[in-house]
């Protein structure tokens, strides 16, 4: 049973662990895509979404100290300037109407040399700006229809 546990351990000791989780998350938001197996794409997900949010915060904010300290516990969490620079510019603009799931996991089979189960973890692309439906074109159409017979009847 897994009562408290709260993560998994990856079978490897806690620095080794943190160190993968902090390599395969630069990996995720430098790159958006990332073939891996199924337990690492499990594992370093709910990272990356955490520290999405935190740079959506400090994107959100007009208040130059939240910035700044956004960015300051982006280093301290993550480390890497160019993935720290991807997040505030590009990705947190992107998720910003989005309230969580900034990350999918498509399985993507078994690998070859071991039979491990592989998966495709990516970042979902920006929404795409909603389009009236073609009914309600055809409603805008009508109305102007009878605008010029009413027009007309006059």
């Amino acid at each position: 049973m897994r009562h408290r546990v709260a993560k998994k351990k990856m079978g490897r000791p806690a620095g080794h662990r943190g160190s993968l989780e902090k390599n395969l998350a630069i990996s995720l938001i430098i790159h958006e895509k990332m073939d891996t197996t199924l337990e690492k794409a499990k594992f370093v997900k709910p990272f990356v979404e955490k520290v999405i949010t935190k740079a959506k915060k400090g994107f959100s904010s007009a208040d130059k100290i939240v910035v700044f300290n956004t960015v300051k516990e982006l280093r301290k969490v993550i480390g890497n300037e160019e993935a720290i620079k991807k997040l505030m510019d590009n990705l947190a603009g992107r998720f910003e109407k989005r309230a969580g799931g900034y990350t999918r996991i498509i399985k993507t089979g078994n690998r070859d040399g071991d039979n491990a189960n592989t998966a495709r973890i990516e970042l979902l692309p920006a929404e795409r700006k909603e389009e009236a439906p073609k009914d309600e074109k055809k409603k805008t159409v009508s109305k102007k229809v009878v605008k010029k017979e009413k027009k007309n009847d006059k």
